[in-house]
């Protein structure tokens, strides 16, 4: 059972049975609150999933945080700053290697692919797939806490870019997978890389479908209206959004009409 873990102050220290949240101090309107770094274990061996930023303050810390216990791999949900900046520094600091999709975030040691389990004094962590965000999304299933890290994935707060380097009929694919996984698994919390744990993950992955659907029709509509170009698009589509949010929300729309130019 995931026992979820909520403090009172807020996201830092949140987290299941086996997995803790270490907040970094980057917060943004990109990065919310700033990067969740999460340590799984539940003995003398534990990995940590997202060092974020190259912070020596924040990297340090985690560091302290894990007293005696070793490092056996440091993960990476994909390869954008705000979750791997640190990782070199981090992995030369523990003396791990860093495990990512993408080989040129690795660092001494195999990557990582949808399928991989790995044993953590028993302790399953499998990997998961899901390309959209990014090509190199990763999520991690920890199947002792019915909880699933999701990184970029699903956030939070909010809803989650496409970013230049992800692909929205990938991000599709990948909400359908979860979905399907969180009620065949009967899952109990989404551990996001920005914001707070989320405890219902079958409820927000409805919410994220759906949202994307409605998206869709809203810039199917928009075209029909006269928009010309992403831009335009923006200004009406989100409208009530924060105009500082415009340019992230502008590469959205460049990936849904992308996806629906491929339609």
């Amino acid at each position: 059972m995931s026992g979820i873990r909520i403090p009172v102050e807020g996201i830092d220290g949140s987290g299941t049975a086996h997995a803790t949240s270490l907040l970094a101090p980057n917060p943004s309107p990109m990065t919310l609150d700033g990067t969740n770094t999460w340590v799984i274990g539940r003995a003398e061996t534990v990995l940590v999933v997202d060092p974020g930023p190259d912070d020596d303050a924040h990297l340090r810390r985690v560091a302290d945080h894990l007293a005696e216990r070793r490092v056996v791999a440091v993960l990476l949900t994909h390869g954008h700053h705000d979750h791997s900046g640190g990782a070199r520094t981090f992995a030369e600091m523990v003396n791990a290697p860093v495990r990512a999709l993408d080989p040129s975030h690795r660092l001494g040691g195999e990557g990582l692919a949808d399928g991989d389990v790995i044993d953590l004094d028993g302790l399953e962590v499998r990997v998961v797939g899901t390309p959209g965000h990014s090509f190199d999304s990763l999520c991690f299933w920890l199947p002792e806490d019915r909880a699933m890290l999701t990184g970029d994935t699903i956030l939070g707060r909010g809803t989650t870019v496409i970013a230049p380097d992800g692909d929205l009929a990938d991000y599709l694919r990948s909400l359908d997978q979860l979905r399907a996984g969180a009620e065949i698994l009967e899952a109990e919390a989404l551990l996001p890389g920005h914001g707070p744990v989320l405890p219902d993950p079958v409820g927000v992955l409805d919410g994220y479908i759906a949202h994307r659907r409605l998206r869709l029709d809203q810039i199917r509509q928009a075209i029909r209206d006269g928009a010309g170009d992403a831009r335009q698009i923006v200004e009406i589509v989100y409208a009530e959004v924060d105009p500082a949010l415009w340019p992230a929300a502008e590469m959205s729309v460049a990936a849904q009409l992308d996806y629906l130019k491929s339609l």
